[in-house]
């Protein structure tokens, strides 16, 4: 009965100090460099200049499918691509038969956001804004309440299914990215 009783309590104690660890199976989440280029997805907002051609300038919102509608052309998978990407393809597509000389320029004129939650003041959706930080982004939401766990929080990319663990003490300046969800986890004692 006594053994019982101590595997039981063994158990138990196991189980507390596995929950307290919080995230110990989680994989360290990857920075992303600053230099790294950024690439459009649903969401994002983009102002299109066709230069003199006013009725094909205008602003385009990528559509969940990850494509932008575009006179003459129809849609254009944009999903994954640069800004650069797009506005050489835009310069052949429209160049093969509709314009002669075409000069294009995009730029991004509203990004996603980002989703933060769990132990800040304020949870939600919040815009982005270039070279954002993880503390940049909880400062937005608030802060930490005090239940937080603020050495720690878990970050889901937009491009991945599974979150991962980002040490604050290690990397505070860790750069979020639109469409990016950043959980605060609650501290136990």
């Amino acid at each position: 009965m006594i053994s019982r009783l101590i595997a039981f309590f063994v158990a138990c104690l196991s189980l507390a100090l596995a929950a307290c660890s919080g995230g110990g199976d989680l994989p360290r989440a990857t920075p992303i460099a600053a230099s790294a280029p950024y690439t459009l997805g649903a969401g994002d907002k983009l102002r299109i200049i066709v230069f003199g051609e006013e009725t094909l300038t205008g602003e385009y919102r990528v559509t969940g499918a990850g494509d932008v509608s575009f006179p003459l052309i129809g849609n254009i998978k944009v999903e994954g691509r640069t800004v650069e990407d797009l506005q050489t393809d835009l310069t052949t597509r429209l160049g093969a038969g509709y314009l002669a000389d075409p000069r294009v320029s995009a730029e991004i004129i509203d990004y996603r956001p980002y989703y933060i939650l769990g132990e800040v003041a304020r949870p939600g959706q919040y815009d982005y804004s270039v070279g954002l930080t993880i503390e940049q982004a909880i400062a937005a939401a608030g802060g930490f309440t005090y239940r937080a766990k603020s050495d720690r929080v878990f970050l889901k990319r937009a491009t991945q299914t599974r979150e991962s663990l980002v040490d604050l003490d290690e990397n505070p300046a860790f750069l979020v990215r639109p469409g990016d969800t950043i959980r605060i986890g609650e501290r136990f004692f």
